[in-house]
């Protein structure tokens, strides 16, 4: 298989393997016009296996999803084909939009333009709560 390198743009790489979709569709990567291939289950000595994700524009990434999805994930800039700088993402402490409230008396529920913010409760665990009703979510 022959994937090209990417002039100018993002390789989000140590995806866990399995988890590349998730995070395509967070992301709404589907949206972009240029290309974007998402690589399954290669090979790695690090981790067994992983996924990568190259993007083949300069974009900014939601470094709440990632680290929310997986918090092991690294990304790589890309500029004139050369890794110029390397990114490391992390448990994000609040989310916002990433996350829907799935109890039915939140507030949420019935004022729409509300945001959908969770906080970050137990770290071991990643277990976040709707900061209006409490209910937690993994």
């Amino acid at each position: 298989m022959k994937i090209d390198s990417i002039q100018n743009g993002i390789v989000l790489d140590h995806i866990t393997a399995g988890k590349g979709m998730q995070i395509y569709k967070l992301l709404k990567l589907d949206n972009l016009d240029c290309s974007v291939a998402i690589i399954k289950n290669v090979n790695s000595r690090k981790m067994g296996k992983k996924d990568i994700i190259k993007i083949d524009a300069d974009i900014d990434v939601n470094m709440d999803i990632l680290g929310y999805v997986d918090p092991g994930v690294t990304i790589d800039i890309i500029r004139n084909e050369e890794l110029v700088e390397k990114r490391r993402v992390h448990l994000p402490e609040k989310l916002e939009n990433v996350l829907f409230c799935k109890n039915p008396r939140c507030i949420t529920t019935t004022e729409q333009e509300l945001p959908h913010v969770f906080r970050l409760t137990d770290r071991d665990n990643r277990i976040y709560r709707c900061i209006y009703c409490d209910t937690k979510t993994q």
